[in-house]
């Protein structure tokens, strides 16, 4: 969940995640929009795939159809976030994901076969 800094309003919003290392892999996911707030969700076990490297990266979008927006973007004054904040992994087999920011202060996440992210 989060908040659309300079957008606004309702409709059918996705939201998208783009598999670095082959960013012709998206996967897309229902986005709920009220306002200037969205929600989402994604079954992490969806990350995995045949030719997964032993670190994978997905980046995130919130999307319209016509603008497709960076998860992560400022509305405080941190920055440096990867520095700062680490968030907790979760695990489907043996892939583990966590959320992270990148030197952008965006939100991506991070995939490591094994675990231990």
């Amino acid at each position: 969940m989060g908040r659309i800094h300079g957008h606004s309003g309702e409709g059918a919003w996705t939201l998208v995640l783009t598999r670095r290392a082959h960013s012709d892999q998206r996967l897309r996911y229902d986005a709920h929009v009220k306002g200037d707030r969205f929600e989402g969700e994604l079954p992490i076990a969806d990350l995995t795939t045949a030719d997964h490297a032993a670190v994978e990266e997905w980046d995130i979008h919130l999307s319209d159809g016509e603008t497709e927006l960076r998860a992560g973007r400022r509305l405080d004054d941190i920055r440096g976030k990867k520095k700062i904040f680490v968030y907790p992994e979760q695990h489907t087999g043996n892939i583990g994901v966590r959320p992270y920011y990148t030197v952008k202060d965006n939100l991506s996440l991070e995939c490591r076969t094994g675990g231990a992210a």
